[in-house]
């Protein structure tokens, strides 16, 4: 007698975020709402980063890694929920103004953001999760109806 055959392990990544195969075959929402999503996710990324510009400030070795967390977080959703680039490229779009109006000092002198290594790693990380999270693989384009080109 055999024993019966068990499935392959799938590593931690593939059963968290899904392989490949499993992200392309997923249903494409509606147009109407990805377009609300896509203006959730932009409001959401400004929130984000405002949040994550005082927590990485608060706490800082741990603050970092839990306000860049919640950013990887939002990206990926807007992808995920979204099912196109555009859907991460909102929120980062979001984080990015937030944070370049964090950046500016007020006229008393205050700053949110200080020129310290974990401010830098704030900007910096964040930044390269937005571009990590806007060019992975999805069902759709760029733009709001328009289909990928044949793979």
């Amino acid at each position: 007698m055999t024993a019966p055959a068990t499935p392959p392990r799938r590593s931690l990544a593939a059963t968290v975020l899904g392989t490949r195969e499993e992200r392309l075959a997923e249903a494409q929402p509606p147009l109407v709402a990805r377009i609300a999503a896509y203006v959730l996710f932009f409001l959401l990324g400004v929130a984000v980063s405002v949040c994550g510009s005082f927590v990485q400030a608060l706490w800082p070795p741990v603050g970092v890694l839990v306000a860049l967390a919640a950013t990887a977080a939002t990206f990926y959703a807007g992808l995920r929920i979204t099912g196109t680039r555009l859907g991460a490229a909102m929120p980062a779009g979001g984080w990015f103004l937030a944070m370049m109006l964090m950046m500016v000092p007020r006229p008393e002198g205050d700053n949110v953001l200080w020129s310290n290594a974990t401010s830098l790693a704030w900007l910096f990380a964040g930044s390269v999760l937005g571009v990590i999270c806007a060019t992975l693989p999805t069902r759709g384009g760029w733009f709001p109806g328009v289909p990928n080109p044949p793979r």
